[in-house]
C-alpha cells in the first residue's frame, strides 16, 4: 500500500522528497497570507493547505512538511499569518492551531491512503472536515486555557465552522479533480 492518498507522486527518492517538502511549505506560507484578521485567531487558508499536503502527500510526507514550514516559522520566518513568525508568536492564542497542523496533515494523509481519496468525493470531503474540526478541537483547548473555554468556543471555533466546511468542499473538490485528471491520462 502507498503511503501517498494519491497516485500523483508514487514513491520519490530523497532529492524529490526534499523538493516537495520545500514546495509544501512555500504553499503554506502563500495560504498564510490569504488571512481575515480576527482576535484572538485569524481566518487563513492555512488549513486547506495543511489538509491537501497531507491528503496528496500522504500522513508521512505531509506531516514532515508541515513540521518544517513551522521550523521555519520558528526560525524567524515570516510564513505564519500576516507574516507573523519566532517563538514568542508561536506562543500565543494560536499555538493550539500551529501544533495541530502537523496532527491534521497526519490524520488526513492516513485516512486519505485508506480510502477518503479524491476518486470517492464524499469521503475525502469527510477527511477534510475531521482534519478541519481536529485542529479547531486542539486549537481551542490551548486557548481555554488562556482564555477559558465559553470564550474559546466564541471566538476560537464558533467563527471558522462555516468556513471549515467550505475548505473542506474546496479540499475534497481538488481532490476529485486531481484524481479525475489521473483517470483520463
Amino acid at each position: 500500500m502507498s503511503n501517498r492518498a494519491l497516485p500523483v507522486i508514487g514513491h520519490p527518492a530523497l532529492p524529490q522528497q526534499a523538493a516537495l517538502v520545500v514546495l509544501g511549505t512555500l504553499i503554506l506560507a502563500l495560504s498564510s497570507y490569504i488571512a481575515i484578521p480576527l482576535a484572538p485567531v485569524p481566518i487563513t487558508m492555512q488549513t486547506l493547505a495543511v489538509t491537501l499536503i497531507g491528503a496528496i502527500y500522504g500522513p508521512r510526507l505531509g506531516a514532515i512538511t508541515v513540521a518544517a514550514w513551522l521550523a521555519e516559522a520558528a526560525a524567524g520566518m515570516p510564513v505564519l499569518a500576516d507574516g507573523h513568525a519566532g517563538l514568542p508568536y508561536m506562543m500565543g492564542p494560536t499555538a493550539g492551531y500551529l501544533a495541530a497542523f502537523p496532527v491534521v496533515a497526519f490524520v488526513t494523509g492516513w485516512l486519505c491512503v485508506h480510502g477518503a481519496h479524491g476518486r470517492r468525493p464524499i469521503l475525502a470531503f469527510g477527511a477534510m472536515a475531521l482534519g478541519n474540526l481536529l485542529c479547531l478541537g486542539i486549537g481551542a483547548a490551548w486557548l481555554a486555557a488562556l482564555i477559558g473555554a465559553p470564550a474559546a468556543i466564541a471566538s476560537g471555533v464558533t467563527p471558522f465552522l462555516l468556513g471549515a466546511g467550505i475548505k473542506s468542499a474546496m479540499g475534497a473538490a481538488i481532490l476529485w479533480g486531481i484524481a479525475a485528471t489521473r483517470r483520463r491520462r
